[in-house]
Parts: C-alpha cells; structure tokens; sequence
C-alpha cells in the first residue's frame, strides 16, 4: 500500500461512524504483531521506545532523529497507516514544529502529533498563543501532504486540569488546521463528552494511562473517532517478563510459558510480508 493510499485508509477510519483503535507499537516486532492481530492503524509510543532502550520517558530527551528512527521501522514493518508521537515537535518555535511534519512525512508517516507541552517541569505549558502557532506552523505544513495532524492539550497531565483551558485550546488547534484533537488525561467520561461535544474535529482518547477506564463502545458513545493506548502495551509485555522472572526466581517453576506466543507462531508473524498481505 503506497503512502497516498494509506493516508486515505487513515482519513476513512476518522470519518467513519462509531471509533477505532489505534495500537501502539514500540518497533517492528510489535508492529508486525499487532498488524496480524487485525488493528487496522498503527502509533509510535515514545514512551515504549525509550522502555526498549532502557530509559525513562521524558527524562532521556530523545532525540527527533531517535524518534523518527523508531518510527521508520515501525512504517517498514507494515503496511497500516501509521501515525506518529512527534512530542513538542522537537523545538519550541513554530518553524521547528513544521520541518518535523516534513521530515515525518518523508519517512513514510500518515500522521503525527504535536503537543503543548514544554518539557519543562517549572514551566510545563506553552502560553496560548504560541502553541496555536505551533499548531498553525504543523498545520500549514501538512496541508500539502499526506498527513493527518494531531493536536495536544496537555493540561491534565501536567496539574493543570482546566477543563475551560482545555477546550479553548483545543478548538484554537482546530482552527488553526489540526485534523485530530486530544486532551490526554481527563478525568472521567462526562469530561470527555464534553470535549467531544465542544469540538468540530475527531477526538482521540488514550486508554490504558491511568483509570479510568472505559470501554471501546462507551467512548464512542461519548463522541470519540479514535482510542489510543500510549505506552500500555509496552507496560503489558514489560509486566509479563517482570512476573515469568519472579516465578522462576522465587519458585523455580516455568508455568509463565503456557501464556508465552509459541515460537512458530511468532516466527510466521515475523517472517510474513505483511506489506503485501493487504490491498
């Protein structure tokens, strides 16, 4: 599938009734697997790739190139839409904003998201108007191309749970050309619904951060066109090791391998030229 016709497939699933899941992959393994298990989008998860490297999230201050590294193997390895965690765009201007669409673009990205957080604990939020900016720099950039951007309130994850703020910024964003809005963080259903209903532009909602949580068909219920899950799988699987290597440590027993994806199994997934299963 070429990028034109991914970017399309990743448009449809946005306009389509009801919502859709997009998974999140931390590298080509994942994304083969999670393209075989039927998810019809993939997402990058800065959070599971600096899991994968040892790191934590938003401490290791990974790199534009780092991430789009990780991103161009996650696009090699399928052939779903896949769409990027571009963070604060990898600089604090707009213009900084607008070469990171580009250059995510280019590596065969169908969409990415740039958020309004500085990265700085002290002073975590852009003012108003210049995350609009940044927005408008991304927006203006993607216009051209096959990219559908994402825009970011960040306001509860960061102590500032203004539903007010939130919805002003988020409705800014959209004017300003974002295709997608997402406020992660909100506190509960009612909250979500009202930002729904206070937006023109699809909504995003992660699942799987922190509770509560709530079902596929109640979030679409409330409004929401796409679920995301961040880095949740990447928790999952690190889980899973942390509880096999308990078990062996602390009983000696293997029972952790009845849950274990046989070798054969991952080996055909892995061996499969999933760029051209699809049409």
């Amino acid at each position: 599938m070429d990028t034109q016709h991914k970017f399309q497939t990743f448009q449809k699933l946005h306009e389509a009734p009801g919502a859709f899941v997009v998974a999140n992959a931390c590298d080509g393994g994942t994304a083969r697997l999670l393209t075989a298990i039927g998810f019809p989008a993939l997402a990058t998860t800065s959070a599971g790739f600096a899991f994968s490297r040892g790191q934590v999230d938003g401490i290791c201050g990974l790199s534009r190139a780092e991430i789009l590294d990780n991103a161009r193997e996650i696009v090699a390895a399928s052939d779903l839409p896949v769409t990027a965690d571009l963070e604060d765009g990898f600089g604090h201007d707009p213009a900084n904003c607008a070469e990171t669409i580009r250059q995510a673009a280019a590596i065969g990205l169908v969409g990415g998201s740039i958020e309004d957080a500085t990265g700085n604990p002290d002073d975590p939020i852009f003012e108003f108007e210049h995350a609009v900016d940044r927005v408008r720099a991304a927006a203006e950039t993607s216009r051209d191309l096959p990219f559908l951007l994402t825009a970011r309130a960040e306001g509860h994850l960061w102590d500032r749970p203004d539903m007010g703020e939130t919805i002003r910024r988020l409705q800014a964003f959209a004017e300003a050309g974002a295709d997608v809005l997402y406020a992660p963080g909100l506190p509960d259903l009612d909250a979500i619904r009202t930002v729904c209903n206070e937006v023109n532009k699809p909504v995003n909602v992660v699942m799987g951060l922190r509770p509560p949580f709530f079902s596929v068909q109640e979030l679409a219920d409330a409004g929401v066109r796409r679920v995301s899950v961040g880095g949740s799988f990447a928790r999952a699987a690190l889980g899973a090791i942390q509880s096999a290597g308990k078990e062996v440590l602390e009983t000696g027993t293997f029972s952790y391998t009845a849950q274990a994806m046989p070798g054969a199994e991952i080996a055909a997934v892995m061996a499969s030229d999933q760029k051209n299963d699809r049409s």
